[in-house]
C-alpha cells in the first residue's frame, strides 16, 4: 500500500499564536507530528505551511515541507495545492495529519490510509473512538458520528447522536445507557480526486451549521469510511494547557 501525509501547519492561531513552533521538549511541535508520522507506512511525509519560519524549522530538522497559499479558507484547500504540487495521481492516497497532535501513534496513520485501500468505493476514511462519558456525549465540542453497518459515516453533528428517546427524555442523564456512541477522531485519508472535487464545491448547508467541513463532502455524495482507531489518540494542542500536558508527556518519554 502507497499513501503519502501531509501535515497542514498555519503559524497563526487564535488561540495559541504560532502554535507549530510551540517548544516541546526542545523541538517545535510541528517537528514531533513530523517524526510521528515519519514512523508510520508513509512514502512521503509532506509539512504544508504559509509561514517562513515553519518552513525553516522543518528544513532545519531534515524534513519535506512546501510553501502553500496564505489565501486557503481551509485545511484541505491547502492539501489539494500539495497534492497538485506532487502531481499526484487521482487514485493516490493522502492521509491529513493536523499539526497540533505530537502524540499522534504512527499505527493509526497507517490504518486510516489501509481502511480506504480496502474501500474503493468510499473518497475518504477516518476514524472513532468510543463514548462512555455522558460529559463528552453532550459536549459540543466533540464531534460526534453515527455510522451504517457497512463502517460509512451517515452524519457527524456536535449534538449527543444517536439520540436514545427514553434515557435523554428529560435531559442530560447522569450516566449512559448501554448504547453506540462514538467521537470522531480528525484524521483523514483522502482519494487525490475528491480533494480536486472538494476545492470547487461551496460550503453546504448543514456544514455551515455545525461548523463541520466533512459535511460538506457528504453533501456533494461523497462516502466517508468510519473506524474504531487501532490504539488510542490522545487529544491536540488547542490551549496553554493542553500544550503543557503534552510537554509533561513527552518529557517523561511518552
Amino acid at each position: 500500500m502507497s499513501f503519502v501525509v501531509v501535515v497542514p501547519a498555519r503559524y497563526g492561531s487564535s488561540r495559541l499564536p504560532g502554535k507549530p513552533l510551540a517548544d516541546i521538549a526542545g523541538e517545535p511541535m510541528v517537528i514531533h507530528v513530523m517524526r510521528r508520522c515519519q514512523n508510520s507506512g508513509a512514502d512521503q511525509v509532506w509539512v504544508a505551511t504559509d509561514d517562513p519560519r515553519i518552513f525553516d524549522a522543518v528544513k532545519s530538522a531534515g524534513g519535506q515541507v512546501l510553501m502553500t497559499s496564505e489565501e486557503h479558507p481551509s485545511g484541505t484547500d491547502r492539501l489539494q495545492e500539495v497534492a497538485a504540487k506532487l502531481q499526484l495521481g487521482d487514485d493516490d492516497i493522502l492521509v491529513n495529519v493536523q499539526g497540533d497532535e505530537p502524540l499522534i501513534p504512527p499505527a493509526v496513520i497507517d490504518q486510516v490510509a489501509a481502511n480506504l485501500a480496502r474501500h474503493p468505493e468510499c473518497d475518504i476514511a477516518t476514524l472513532c473512538e468510543p463514548i462512555t462519558d455522558v460529559q463528552q456525549l453532550f459536549n459540543p465540542n466533540v464531534v460526534k458520528t453515527v455510522v451504517d453497518d457497512q463502517g460509512r459515516a451517515l452524519y457527524f453533528s456536535r449534538a449527543p447522536i444517536p439520540w436514545n428517546r427514553d434515557a435523554f427524555s428529560e435531559g442530560m442523564p447522569a450516566a449512559l445507557p448501554a448504547g453506540n456512541w462514538w467521537r470522531h477522531i480528525g484524521i483523514y485519508a483522502y482519494r487525490v480526486r475528491l480533494l480536486h472535487q472538494f476545492v470547487h464545491w461551496p460550503p453546504a448547508a448543514l456544514e455551515t451549521t455545525e461548523a463541520l467541513e466533512q459535511l460538506r463532502a457528504m453533501a456533494n455524495g461523497a462516502r466517508i469510511h468510519v473506524a474504531p482507531a487501532c490504539e488510542a489518540v490522545p487529544g491536540g494542542v488547542d490551549t496553554e494547557q493542553d500544550l503543557q500536558r503534552v510537554c509533561t508527556l513527552l518529557t517523561s518519554g511518552a
